[in-house]
């Protein structure tokens, strides 16, 4: 008998793709972010596209193995999300990733305490380990560990990769600050950036960028479209 989860009510022709996985896959939505809450459970999100090889890959390897599923359903809420269908959630947890790895791409695997903050997360994880990558399996069974035993340590985790989504999320350098001409400028959301500051957002993502081949960190390299947009912002202002 084919198994069918609620993907099965989305539009997504992405999420439609995995609403016969094993995997007890919820949209992102409110009933997911109950559950969590309710039954103390990390959510994992996973995020990707219907072209996406890779997402398709995992999928096969791992998402329609059933003792993986049974795995992931015991001791995770998860959540299928859509990139093409909310990009917004996309650059977030792309961002949380690409601050935990230094790379990012899809699929993007991030875990979440029940309060919907990220901790870890990655990409790409294979049925098996491989080229020192942790397999699929290695990863669910540390996370939940650590979430179970080190939930301080999570709940840290959380909140730093919290601060740095906010910070690097706010790109638009708007009108100076009333009282006084201090160099410094407020951004969205009430947020003051000194140039210094600036400077050094900048300055970390370059240390990271590849100036031979492009790009930033190592293969496989992915668009990076937040650190694009605010080095053009950087340049642009500077």
């Amino acid at each position: 008998m084919q198994h069918t989860n609620r993907l099965a009510k989305e539009t997504s022709p992405y999420l439609l793709q995995h609403a016969h996985n094993p995997v007890d896959w919820f949209p992102w939505g409110s009933e997911a972010l109950e559950k969590a809450r309710s039954e103390d459970k990390p959510i994992l999100v996973s995020i990707g596209y219907a072209a996406c090889h890779w997402c398709h890959v995992m999928e096969r390897e791992s998402f329609e193995d059933m003792d993986t599923a049974a795995f992931m359903n015991e001791h995770f809420v998860n959540v299928k999300i859509d990139r093409e269908e909310r990009p917004d959630l996309d650059h977030i947890y792309m961002d949380a990733v690409q601050a935990i790895s230094g790379s990012g791409g899809w699929p993007l695997n991030v875990f979440l305490t029940p309060e919907g903050k990220p901790f870890y997360g990655g990409t790409y994880f294979p049925p098996r380990p491989i080229y020192n990558r942790s397999s699929w399996k290695e990863v669910l069974s540390g996370v939940s560990a650590t979430f179970r035993e080190r939930r301080a340590e999570v709940e840290q985790q959380a909140e730093g990769l919290i601060r740095h989504v906010k910070t690097s999320g706010m790109f638009s350098i708007g009108e100076r600050k009333a009282g006084g001409d201090t160099g410094e400028r407020k951004a969205e959301g009430g947020v003051d950036f000194s140039p210094e500051t600036l400077k050094k957002t900048r300055d970390q993502l370059m240390a990271t960028a590849d100036k031979k081949e492009g790009g930033f960190g190592g293969a496989p390299k992915f668009p990076q479209s937040f650190s694009i947009r605010y080095l053009l912002h950087y340049y642009h202002y500077t």
